[in-house]
């Protein structure tokens, strides 16, 4: 039995990975047929459409997706909404949740149920951003260059800061510059493995012990919310501390 129950358990690891790849794939679907609905349906002439299939692309969505999710624009008749939320959530971490949403009234209560569940609170606007700044972000593979030669190519396509590490470069541009800044480096490296605005805490607050499991719990409720698109959050917690959330 003990060889039945490690395969259970594996078939229901993956069982979790498959549906959170689902799930993300319906986020970025919505994502690009808001897009289209919002500008041109050719990514050449939609800024936010070229960064929505970008970003498609670097999660492996097939190409059939990303072209349904396109097509959808013009058939598709719900009026979807773009709405943030800012709460506090332990060791008063803040947070910031994007939303996309058909039904406002529902996203407010579902998302105020999941702070007040998860040992958080949901804040007024502007209770928690004005601790952040919203940039674009870009980044790639450590592989793709050396930190000089990233750094080089990042200053001089426009951006603002590049943070290398041994596994990404992640660069940092205005908000307003991130297609042209994104494009340019795209000549030189081909595609990011993501380019998006960002919102950029300016200090973090280091969790560890029950309030980084607490938060993370959040944190994992918020992202497994239909209407969440993104969760941005001003925390640190160590590498440590996450071996052992993770186990």
């Amino acid at each position: 039995m003990a060889g039945h129950s490690k395969w259970a358990n594996i078939q229901h690891r993956k069982g979790r990975q498959d549906a959170k790849r689902s799930k993300m794939f319906s986020k970025l679907s919505k994502e690009i047929t808001v897009a289209a609905k919002m500008g041109a349906a050719d990514p050449d002439f939609n800024p936010r459409l070229r960064l929505a299939i970008q970003a498609a692309k670097a999660q492996s969505m097939p190409k059939d997706n990303i072209d349904r999710a396109i097509k959808k624009s013009t058939a598709d008749e719900s009026n979807f909404e773009e709405i943030r939320y800012e709460g506090f959530g332990p060791a008063g971490v803040g947070l910031i949740v994007e939303a996309l949403t058909d039904n406002r009234n529902r996203a407010a209560s579902d998302i105020r149920a999941i702070f007040s569940k998860n040992g958080g609170n949901m804040g007024e606007t502007g209770s928690v951003s004005f601790m952040f700044d919203l940039v674009g972000y870009i980044e790639y593979p450590a592989d793709k260059a050396s930190e000089d030669e990233m750094l080089e190519a990042a200053i001089e396509a426009g951006a603002e800061d590049v943070q290398s590490s041994e596994e990404t470069h992640e660069i940092y541009c205005a908000f307003d510059q991130l297609a042209e800044v994104s494009s340019a480096l795209e000549k030189t490296f081909g595609e990011a493995t993501s380019a998006k605005p960002f919102w950029k805490p300016q200090n973090t607050i280091d969790v560890d012990g029950d309030k980084a499991a607490t938060l993370m719990k959040l944190i994992d409720a918020l992202e497994d919310n239909d209407d969440v698109q993104n969760v941005y959050a001003n925390f640190e917690i160590s590498d440590e501390e996450m071996e052992k959330l993770a186990g």
